[in-house]
């Protein structure tokens, strides 16, 4: 029989889901601490009880990114692999691989110091958006409308003792809809979609940022858009994020590798994390 272990640092609605559902299914499972976890270079398979198959559902980006290595190392298959966690987690990196791979993406320019991003924008000129490089919910992002206002940002950002805080992740500001879509995408599917509408006194349409959800009919155009950024970050279980663009039509803003899924899961008629487990099924019998 097959074994999925869960794996998180913090229990949140979408992991007592997939716990839920496992157990449904008659599968055995069970939620893992990936802070009680500890790896040596020494250290082999067998000494570690988890299952054939793991979901790696860590809130901090870089602690499931390098505990996901660490256990891959091991030889334990996780979902998702640590290069395509290396790729979702990094906007820059993203922006990168969508545009290498012909995907429609909002023009970015990178910059690498504050003189240099701050000339990037006044070059390209107003709206645009500043983004952290890694980062989720929203935090950090500021829509920048004139230059007043991107001059304040860059000072503050320069404060910051952090060194991803001095790579200017700088994009054009979509013309869009008050919302944007995120299709869940398991393997080669993309299962169910949502709009996600920004509130009334919030531009960002995050739901952490109480951004409103209803579900999408996925098209032909969305669908074929979100397997083809799935597959150019290494696929898996994704979340792609897109914007419908006034004269471009849709364009992928950003792949979520450790999706949260509880406002799609809201209006969705799709049993969500059944289907997650499905493919952690799928996975270990490879």
């Amino acid at each position: 029989m097959v074994e999925v272990s869960i794996l998180c640092d913090k229990v949140r609605f979408e992991e007592k889901s997939l716990y839920e559902k496992a157990q449904n299914k008659g599968i055995k499972s069970e939620i893992v601490d990936a802070k009680t976890i500890s790896v040596g270079t020494y250290s082999k398979k067998k000494d570690f009880h988890l299952g054939d198959v793991i979901l790696q559902r860590c809130v901090s980006y870089y602690r499931g990114l390098y505990v996901t290595a660490c256990l891959e190392f091991l030889g334990f298959k996780v979902i998702n692999r640590f290069d395509v966690g290396q790729i979702c987690g990094n906007k820059l990196i993203t922006s990168i691989k969508l545009e290498q791979n012909k995907i429609p993406t909002p023009k970015t320019q990178f910059a690498f110091s504050a003189e240099s991003g701050l000339e990037s924008i006044k070059k390209t000129g107003f709206p645009q958006v500043l983004k952290p490089i890694v980062g989720s919910w929203g935090r950090g992002i500021y829509p920048l409308r004139d230059l007043e206002t991107a001059s304040m940002i860059i000072e503050m950002r320069e404060e910051d003792d952090s060194p991803l805080s001095r790579i200017y992740y700088i994009q054009e500001m979509v013309d869009r809809p008050t919302r944007d879509i995120r299709c869940i995408v398991i393997g080669d599917q993309a299962i169910t979609a949502i709009y996600r509408h920004s509130s009334e006194s919030e531009w960002r349409t995050n739901v952490a940022r109480g951004g409103i959800v209803e579900l999408a009919h996925i098209t032909k155009e969305m669908e074929d858009l979100a397997l083809k950024a799935a597959k150019a970050v290494g696929g898996g279980i994704l979340g792609v994020d897109m914007m419908e663009d006034k004269n471009r039509g849709l364009v992928v803003h950003e792949v979520n590798n450790t999706v949260e899924f509880r406002g799609a899961a809201s209006v969705s008629k799709v049993d969500i994390p059944g289907e997650i487990i499905n493919y952690g099924i799928k996975v270990a019998r490879r």
